[in-house]
């Protein structure tokens, strides 16, 4: 008898705590998150700041930049951030078009970017716009970091006409 209480008193204990482990990180408080992470991001851009950008990635993270090389790795990412920032000076607004958890650990967001850029070398501005996928990792310090993240213009080549999809 006394070893069938004790069981269900260290039961009684435990199944508590494994229960709250076990619930689902809250899709509202992991949405916020990422909403700031995506707003430090454009940020970052328009301030041309290397280091905070760095600051939302995964070490394992993967760039996958129009027209250029998928670039693998944080210290890649880094020089990849850093040749952009040396040619273009970027002033972009950001609209989160959808946030989706995936899991406790994993999301994604869908947004759009649109404002200008500004050719270093020469002073030159164009219209910036994009569509981008981010997948964010939460890390082990409950911060949500870009993964992966790849992007495509909107702005149509100058050569094709404006009918279109």
């Amino acid at each position: 008898m006394h070893t069938f209480l004790s069981a269900s008193v260290a039961a009684l204990v435990i199944l508590p705590a494994a229960v709250s482990a076990a619930q689902p990180y809250s899709n509202r408080v992991a949405t916020e998150a990422i909403a700031g992470q995506l707003d430090r991001y454009e940020k970052a851009l328009n301030s041309s700041n290397t280091d905070e950008v760095m600051k939302l990635y995964a070490d394992d993270a993967v760039f996958m930049p129009q027209n250029f090389p998928t670039v693998i790795g944080k210290d890649n990412v880094r020089k990849a951030y850093e040749t952009i920032f040396r040619t273009i000076k970027l002033n972009v607004t950001f609209k989160i078009d959808e946030i989706k958890p995936l899991s406790n650990d994993w999301a994604f967001a869908r947004t759009r970017s649109s404002g200008t850029q500004t050719v270093l070398s020469n002073h030159r501005q164009s219209a910036e716009g994009n569509q981008e996928i981010f997948i964010l990792h939460r890390a082990k310090d409950g911060a949500w970091q870009f993964a992966r993240y790849i992007f495509s213009t909107t702005n149509r080549p100058n050569s094709v006409e404006t009918s279109g999809p």
